[in-house]
């Protein structure tokens, strides 16, 4: 694949660089010390920022803007659309039954109402008058037919767990459709406000067959935009869909224009000279630039439900032993890890989920289900007993990383060095960003490693999806993983109606793994957009994964 080089303007703006920084941090990762030597900006308050619910909005249309890229989608399938990449091109051309706000509620979207009349029985309204982008009309049965390839083990769907528990998908109606579970599941309609619930004309399906969803087939949904062009390593291009259903959310931009640009440093340099308009994700060392330069844009900062964690891919090798993972845990200053990765951008925590996503259960609920999770301190010495309990001193590990961005290679160099200083002999295989977001939908491509760092959101206000992914067999258990105990409290947790008491459950099962230490969280971030000049109106929210996000920039 061949990444598009870096246009520099004729006075270069400032550069960020990776090696350096991680270099001078790794000693100070070590000794509990934070700080790069570059002091980050803060507000009036000393705050670090502050959270916007949304960018001023759009006055005028406008033929066009370049959104950035760090890697290249694995696939618009959205039986595949499993990283950020897919989904944040996806959300804007396929859409699901229901919409994911930016406040992560949740709101009728393809399906206008469900009901739920006995626990085994989801019953779907469908929206009418919803065209497709070859201009029929979309009724229930491309609902059954698009739901229906999760249960298919010909398709081999990647969001096959959150259909579990469903037996059939029939259509009840011209615009109604009924899911029948096997056994009750109060998470399934959750997921629907994501890639499971995306719905796909059936016809196209029938006839793309294979071929759905590649760079020459595309896709043909029902989103504000549609599907023009896909050159592969270079760009994803889609124009304005003119007959969509949703009048308020008409794009204002005729065209948008997906730009795979892989290195960070070019990334930043583009938004700075005008070639990207926007984009999210932005490296954290390059936010205070940014910040700083008004003339070019406006750095913003939003709600995430993304936690950054180590996933321990091999329990059969050299962290077979609990003691093993519990000693990286503690060998790493996350305090002083998020000063120099993310330059204060994040928060430490001992959770593989964020609280917002708990925002059904009761207050009390969520702060008992946090307080109960085993912490791990930075201890160096104590870490380093917990190797020779273990009789893991000088065990070998491969460690897969890639440099996605400055804030990815230093917790790399941090994590390997950690591993060195308590015994442990790491061996980091580095691959292009794109070779390493195939690690969580391939099996075969981790094979022979061991460890690797994830930045996982959740696509629902349901944590019980972070822990149904650790279950026996379940495909995201990429370490495979078995507990009895935890499995049986999330199978029960599933068939609770009541959410507060789904939490409780959840919570025991969340204690179990943390207790395990299956994944090892490190911290969670923000949501980080920038936007140039000449565009406003997106929200800085995780939920662009799955909400038609470019329809609403143009203009001033």
């Amino acid at each position: 694949m061949k990444n598009p080089p870096a246009r520099l303007p004729r006075t270069a703006p400032p550069r960020v660089t990776a090696a350096g920084a991680a270099a001078a941090v790794i000693a100070l990762l070590l000794t509990g010390c934070s700080g790069t030597g570059q002091e980050a900006e803060t507000g009036p308050d000393g705050e670090k920022f502050t959270l916007s619910d949304s960018s001023p909005a759009a006055g005028s249309e406008i033929d066009n803007f370049n959104w950035a890229m760090y890697a290249e989608p694995f696939s618009l399938d959205y039986a595949y659309a499993f990283d950020y990449p897919d989904n944040t091109v996806l959300s804007n051309v396929c859409e699901s039954l229901f919409r994911w706000n930016a406040d992560l509620t949740t709101s009728p979207g393809l399906a206008t109402g469900v009901e739920n009349p006995d626990p085994l029985t989801w019953i779907y309204t469908i929206r009418e008058g919803v065209k497709f982008h070859d201009g029929t009309e979309m009724t229930a049965d491309d609902v059954v037919a698009s739901l229906s390839r999760h249960v298919s083990p010909e398709v081999g769907s990647f969001w096959a767990s959150s259909y579990q528990n469903v037996e059939s998908i029939e259509k009840t109606g011209d615009f109604e459709v009924t899911v029948t579970m096997a056994r009750p599941d109060y998470a399934f309609n959750s997921s629907l406000v994501g890639s499971p619930g995306v719905i796909e004309s059936a016809a196209t399906l029938e006839e793309s067959g294979p071929d759905y969803g590649n760079s020459t087939t595309g896709v043909n949904c029902t989103g504000p935009f549609q599907f023009k062009s896909w050159e592969a390593g270079e760009s994803i291009t889609l124009d304005r869909f003119d007959d969509y259903w949703d009048q308020d959310l008409l794009a204002k931009s005729a065209q948008v224009t997906f730009k795979i640009l892989p290195d960070a440093n070019a990334r930043t340099n583009a938004f700075q000279t005008g070639e990207l308009d926007g984009g999210f994700m932005i490296p954290s060392n390059a936010i205070d630039i940014l910040k700083a330069n008004d003339d070019a844009g406006t750095m913003y900062f939003g709600t995430d439900s993304s936690v950054q964690s180590m996933v321990f891919t091999d329990l059969e090798g050299t962290f077979k032993d609990v003691r093993v993972r519990q000693a990286l845990m503690m060998a790493l200053n996350r305090t002083a890890l998020v000063d120099a990765a993310e330059q204060g951008y994040a928060t430490t925590t001992d959770a593989l989920t964020t609280r917002n996503v708990w925002n059904e259960a009761a207050p009390e609920t969520v702060d008992a289900a946090f307080d109960s999770l085993p912490a791990t301190p930075y201890d160096l010495e104590a870490a380093k007993q917990l190797v020779r309990d273990a009789g893991a001193e000088g065990s070998k590990f491969v460690f897969a990383t890639a440099s996605l961005n400055a804030a990815f290679d230093i917790t790399a160099r941090a994590i390997a060095s950690a591993a060195k200083e308590i015994g442990l002999d790491p061996e980091i295989q580095t691959m292009s960003n794109d070779k390493y977001t195939t690690l969580f939908s391939d099996p075969q491509a981790r094979d022979g490693v061991d460890l690797l760092v994830t930045s996982w959101y959740l696509s629902s206000n349901e944590p019980l999806e972070m822990y149904s992914v650790l279950r026996t067999g379940d495909f995201s258990n990429y370490g495979g993983w078995s507990n009895p105990e935890f499995d049986d409290l999330v199978n029960a947790a599933f068939g609770v109606e009541d959410p507060n008491e789904r939490a409780k459950l959840t919570a025991e099962a969340a204690k179990l793994a943390g207790e395990e230490v299956v994944w090892g969280p490190l911290y969670e971030t923000v949501t980080t957009m920038w936007l140039g000049n000449r565009i406003t109106g997106a929200d800085p929210s995780i939920n662009y994964m799955y909400f038609p996000w470019a329809a609403k920039i143009g203009g001033h």
